[in-house]
């Protein structure tokens, strides 16, 4: 990684070995990259899936209905929708809507009773499990008549995307679909006029935003719209400073830690943030980047695709992707998390729709996603040439690297909480309140996280 050196004019690209260093860092068993599979870009696209000991027509005829965020998952999946049409005889009608929009309107949909969709985007677990909206999967992949385990190969996942789907009894109640944590990015060029060097701790990155801004440019941009959408770069300041989100059933944000967390996010924004950053969602964050209104952003590892397309982006070619930065003698505790898709409990097509998840989340079609530049499951995908092309080796590189020192049982805390969005939102109306100053963190966060509580004790 790129840390501690200065800033080049023109980033260069992570080397081969220390990718592979990488993958294994992130539990990954090394062999598995050895042999990594060619036939996703060299044989014909149904050639592949017959491989499968699975009758992929056995549900022909059928329709389901796929919903989910526009995404950069859904972005590269709706492409290859025809090819699964052409394999299994499922016909599939999408309804992708904008994110904010669409985790407003799910829950509705899915407490009226309804039987579709029948395969959506999740991320409220908990929420979903208690309320009996999922169905559990763990049956389904036993099921020889619906999964080839050998040909499937779970060993090719990633291991937090093997761990992330698991709730406390075992059983599995989505597939996780895409790979991604809160990382570091910086406009090369910005840095290099100042001969300013990729921060390392909080501090420094705090003295770097500063440093960086202009009349024109932002020093730094981060979420911090006053809702449970906007907390990912937040938990990331809470997390690396030793605190916790949820803690024996308790919100547990008002610690000295998560105190001192929120207000390292208030100084940050306020002294080199966007003058409207108290507004700001994560779009807001990757379009002042791309367009160079700001210095440094810190967000989900998946904007490196944006950022990487000329097309869009004027700083393709101009990025640095580094580690998510630290407090001075503490390791770096970046936010991760794991896009999930899960099957309707109400749904008139479930054994259609679970063949679909295993088509979807597959080695083969894994390949074919990270060619568009999807940061998947699959350590095959991650480690694929096409993929490194599309999303950038050195971008790769440092999400591994944060999905490395990422804390999965932290994120799980919060994320399969049954009352997540509530305390989500108790929380990042807090540190709204930090960052526009109109109270100070440890006030802010001791009435977010009362408030949260009481959501909780009900």
């Amino acid at each position: 990684m790129v840390q501690g050196e200065k800033l080049p004019g023109r980033p260069g690209s992570a080397s081969r070995r220390s990718f592979v260093k990488g993958l294994g860092a992130a539990g990954v068993a090394l062999p598995a990259v050895a042999i990594l599979p060619r036939w996703g870009f060299a044989e014909d696209v149904a050639g592949v899936y017959a491989h499968a000991a699975i009758d992929w027509r056995q549900f022909g005829g059928q329709t389901i209905t796929l919903a989910g965020a526009i995404h950069p998952w859904s972005n590269a999946i709706t492409p290859l929708l025809w090819d699964f049409t052409k394999l299994t005889g499922i016909s599939v009608v999408t309804d992708f809507r904008l994110e904010t929009a669409y985790m407003g309107a799910l829950p509705i949909q899915l407490a009226r009773g309804s039987s579709t969709p029948d395969v959506f985007m999740f991320t409220a677990y908990g929420q979903g499990i208690s309320k009996g909206w999922l169905e559990p999967l763990n049956a389904y992949y036993s099921d020889r008549s619906l999964t080839d385990l050998g040909w499937y190969d779970e060993n090719d996942l990633l291991q937090t995307a093997r761990a992330f789907p698991l709730w406390r009894d075992g059983e599995r109640y989505a597939c996780p679909i895409t790979s991604e944590a809160v990382t570091l990015f910086i406009n090369g060029d910005a840095m290099a006029a100042r001969n300013l060097r990729v921060p390392q701790t909080f501090d420094e990155l705090l003295a770097t935003a500063n440093a960086a801004k202009t009349s024109e440019m932002s020093g730094i941009a981060m979420r911090a719209q006053a809702g449970g959408n906007s907390s990912v770069p937040a938990m990331s300041f809470v997390f690396s400073y030793g605190g916790d989100m949820v803690k024996d059933n308790k919100a547990a944000f008002a610690s000295p830690e998560a105190i001192a967390a929120v207000e390292m996010y208030g100084r940050l924004l306020s002294q080199a943030g966007p003058s409207s950053v108290s507004g700001y969602e994560w779009y807001h964050v990757l379009d002042d980047f791309l367009q160079r209104k700001t210095a440094i952003a810190i967000d989900s590892s998946n904007f490196a695709t944006d950022i990487s397309n000329p097309a869009k982006s004027q700083v393709a070619g101009r990025t640095v992707f580094a580690a998510f930065p630290h407090v001075a003698g503490r390791p770096s505790v970046p936010f991760m998390s794991h896009w999930q898709a899960c099957i309707n409990s109400r749904s008139r097509h479930k054994r259609a729709a679970f063949l679909f998840l295993l088509w979807a989340t597959s080695k083969p079609t894994s390949l074919r996603t990270a060619a568009a530049g999807l940061a998947t499951t699959r350590v095959s995908a991650w480690s694929s040439e096409e993929f490194k092309k599309a999303f950038g080796a050195q971008a790769a590189e440092a999400a591994l690297t944060n999905l490395q020192n990422a804390d999965v049982d932290r994120a799980k805390a919060i994320l399969f909480h049954s009352l997540s969005r509530p305390i989500l939102d108790a929380f990042m109306i807090g540190v709204n309140e930090v960052v526009t100053g109109a109270r100070p963190a440890k006030i802010a966060m001791t009435n977010a996280a009362e408030k949260a509580n009481a959501t909780i004790r009900g």
